[in-house]
């Protein structure tokens, strides 16, 4: 099948790879030059701009889009309503809120372009080769159309078609939420182990909690892949960026009124980490000390 990759960053010049290796045509397009002759040197077709894509695609035209949420992916969006015609198909692969993509489906709907939300999860690692995919689309017999790409590119099972158009990204902005609290708790948990009086090989902890305990998975053995590289991660500063779908899931959840305290709490841990000496923890001490006399740190 022949098909457009927009946006070359880390995980869409990986999709290029998954995508040639598994026969799949692809005409490359992104803003940096280097990007595309990366991906040109995978295989792919090079293209100088959004024109030059639609003229390289057949009918219908795919074009997949994996841009950063907001503006890029807007602005992408809006140009592609303009390139296309009825009966092509845009997929949207980056992390966008499922707000926009639904508004995405409105607005290619408009015009007869068939949309599909999708989120991506697997890491570089996943895009490059057995990749997970969550595809939301208002038609279902569209979706067949590109089901091959999917069955090739995803792990055994690793794909699913998930109802109408925003449904995709709902349920990657849920499984980032999930995602935060579960990196949260290893974070804590290996946090207790250093403060205690015993001395592990943090290393060798990760390994051994990755083969049969019930806290094995891929992000546990991250954590070991980690530790290899760095035994006390010394060389990290400890703090933790976000890129915006844990508070999707949090503003959700409060929305619906779902109590989601884990997933709440390892976002605030986030923003915590980015202030060294917070004005919050001023004030509480400042108050434990008036109340109390307990001590104080002072500069």
């Amino acid at each position: 099948m022949k098909l457009a990759m927009i946006g070359l960053g880390k995980m869409g010049i990986n999709l290029v790879a998954n995508l040639r290796r598994n026969g799949h045509e692809v005409v490359a397009f992104d803003l940096n030059e280097a990007a595309v002759q990366e991906a040109t040197r995978l295989g792919a077709l090079p293209a100088k701009d959004i024109d030059d894509v639609v003229a390289q695609l057949p009918q219908p035209k795919i074009v997949w889009s994996m841009l950063p949420a907001g503006k890029p992916t807007q602005a992408t969006i809006e140009t592609l309503s303009t390139k296309l015609t009825a009966g092509d198909i845009v997929i949207d692969g980056g992390n966008s809120f499922f707000e926009d993509s639904k508004q995405h489906n409105a607005l290619l709907a408009a015009k007869g372009i068939h949309f599909f939300d999708v989120g991506t999860s697997g890491g570089m690692s996943g895009a490059n080769a057995d990749g997970n995919f969550m595809i939301g689309g208002d038609s279902a017999e569209v979706f067949k159309q590109i089901e091959p790409i999917f069955k090739d590119i995803a792990q055994k099972d690793g794909y699913l078609y998930t109802g109408k158009a925003g449904s995709g990204h709902y349920l990657k902005m849920v499984h980032n939420g999930i995602e935060y609290g579960m990196m949260q708790s290893i974070a804590e948990g290996f946090d207790v182990l250093s403060h205690g009086e015993f001395e592990y090989d943090n290393e060798a902890v990760a390994k051994v909690w990755s083969n049969g305990s019930v806290i094995r998975g891929w992000l546990m053995e991250l954590a070991e892949s980690a530790f290899a590289k760095d035994p006390n991660l010394e060389g990290l500063k400890g703090i933790m960026h976000s890129s915006g779908e844990g508070k999707w899931t949090l503003d959700e959840a409060l929305k619906l009124q779902v109590p989601t305290p884990v997933i709440g709490l390892s976002l605030m841990m986030r923003y915590r980490s980015l202030e060294d000496d917070t004005f919050t923890g001023k004030v509480v001490a400042a108050l434990r000390n008036e109340f109390g006399g307990h001590a104080v740190d002072k500069k």
